[in-house]
């Protein structure tokens, strides 16, 4: 479940920064490549950061 609400929320804020983003560079914005992008890279963190901060045994 904690997966699906990253994606979500990543998904929802990569947009807002890709069109923030994409209007002060003047560049097009491509609403489903931003969004999925970001759902990638905040789901691939948010591992990340689970599998270092594990305690050792």
């Amino acid at each position: 479940m904690k997966q699906v609400v990253v994606i979500f929320w990543a998904f929802i804020f990569g947009e807002i920064i890709g069109y923030i983003g994409g209007k002060l560079d003047a560049l097009p914005y491509t609403p489903l490549e931003i969004g999925i992008i970001a759902a990638v890279v905040a789901l691939l963190t948010a591992n990340m950061i689970t599998l270092i901060s594990k305690p050792k045994k």
